[in-house]
């Protein structure tokens, strides 16, 4: 990424070295994440599942990691969804067989929401690949150029986080 028509995807002017290779930072992190939906889109796919199907599995299956009971109102507020958009997703989560509905233990009234065990093999069979090569990138990073990576995109997120919405 280093003649400047690969550059021009960002108006940013590069009147410096230190603003090409700001630049450079970019146009890599901006590659990153198109290959990163593109690798999600992919997968939706294979598992049949729209986006907020599969975060729900996997919030659920990390609730379930974590010991922890998840109703369908948590899971709602959690991917900010209205309660009948809720229920028409638990329903196509139960339908294709990864998820559960069982009675709460306490409260009659009140559903949990399980992965069942299929659910949790499939989600590591189809990103188990991808989670070990991105690891093996990470870990082939010294300790420091790991230091300043996450130290990076702490900023990053930071300076994202800090824009404010219309």
């Amino acid at each position: 990424m280093n003649d400047k028509s690969e550059r021009q995807g960002y108006w940013y002017g590069l009147e410096s070295r230190k603003q090409m290779g700001a630049v450079d930072v970019l146009n890599a992190l901006r590659d990153y994440r198109s290959a990163e939906a593109d690798m999600r889109r992919r997968t939706r796919a294979s598992m049949g599942m729209g986006e907020t199907d599969l975060v729900a599995l996997r919030y659920l299956l990390e609730a379930e990691r974590a010991g922890r009971d998840v109703g369908p109102k948590e899971l709602a507020v959690r991917l900010g969804v209205t309660s009948a958009s809720m229920t028409s997703l638990v329903d196509r989560l139960v339908r294709s067989g990864y998820v559960t509905r069982e009675p709460h233990p306490t409260d009659r009234r009140a559903l949990i929401l399980r992965p069942t065990a299929g659910s949790d093999q499939e989600v590591r069979s189809t990103l188990g690949d991808m989670h070990t090569r991105m690891m093996e990138a990470a870990e082939s990073l010294s300790g420091e150029d790991s230091a300043v990576v996450v130290e990076f995109l702490r900023r990053m997120r930071k300076a994202i986080d800090s824009i404010a919405t219309p």
